[in-house]
């Protein structure tokens, strides 16, 4: 089951590629190379949030945690070289949308990857809690990111939500992520995270030990018999 959600989130992560497009409010003429490509960051947004309804509905923390960890780190290692990319090219985030292969690349790679770890955070708040928060690499990569998306006019940064769940900005009073359950607030520390983790770990290995005693024993034939 892993390797299927680790396939389907890694898919999520990749980026379309797309052909042509950028301009916003920013420039002042449209750009209809833009415009291609936010329709195809759509598609790509569908897909990357039907990934992450397959690994909320695998309701299996060990799973989700070892299949975050993975992609987070795939994800931020895109974002990071992507940068560079966009750098050395001194591209600018209000430009005109590029035709180069090599940074249209790394251009959709920091939308996309930017966007859909909004997704995860909101979705996955301890789990991301606890590698973002140990990570400030991350946490610098993640803020120029949003710098980047936002000037873009292609995807907002995700919000006030995101922003406040990873206390990037300061939360409201009446601040509340909309996917955070009861269970996510028991979670409050690293401790009792861990001990989930350690249960749910017993809790397969004991099913795993059923399965086993369902089978039955098997009857070995001896070397007289073979």
């Amino acid at each position: 089951m892993l390797s299927v959600c680790a396939v389907l989130l890694l898919a999520a992560t990749a980026s379309v590629c797309s052909p042509e497009s950028d301009t916003h409010t920013h420039q002042p003429r449209h750009d209809s190379n833009l415009e291609i490509y936010k329709r195809l960051f759509e598609t790509k947004r569908k897909d990357q949030l039907n990934a992450l309804k397959n690994l909320v509905e695998l309701n299996d923390v060990n799973q989700q945690y070892k299949i975050i960890d993975i992609m987070l780190k795939g994800l931020f290692k895109v974002l990071e070289d992507s940068r560079a990319v966009l750098i050395a090219a001194n591209m600018q985030p209000d430009d005109p949308f590029p035709l180069d292969d090599k940074i249209k690349e790394a251009y959709s790679h920091v939308v996309e990857n930017t966007a859909f770890f909004g997704d995860v955070a909101l979705r996955f708040p301890r789990i991301v809690h606890h590698y973002y928060d140990r990570n400030t690499e991350w946490g610098g990569l993640l803020r120029w990111g949003l710098r980047f998306c936002n000037q873009t006019g292609v995807f907002s940064g995700g919000g006030p939500s995101m922003s406040q769940e990873l206390g990037i900005t300061e939360k409201s009073p009446d601040f509340t992520n909309p996917y955070r359950t009861e269970r996510d607030d028991v979670l409050h520390t690293a401790e009792a995270f861990q001990k989930l983790l350690r249960e749910e770990q017993k809790r397969r290995r004991k099913e795993e030990k059923r399965k086993e005693m369902r089978k039955g024993p098997r009857i070995s034939r001896s070397r007289t018999e073979l």
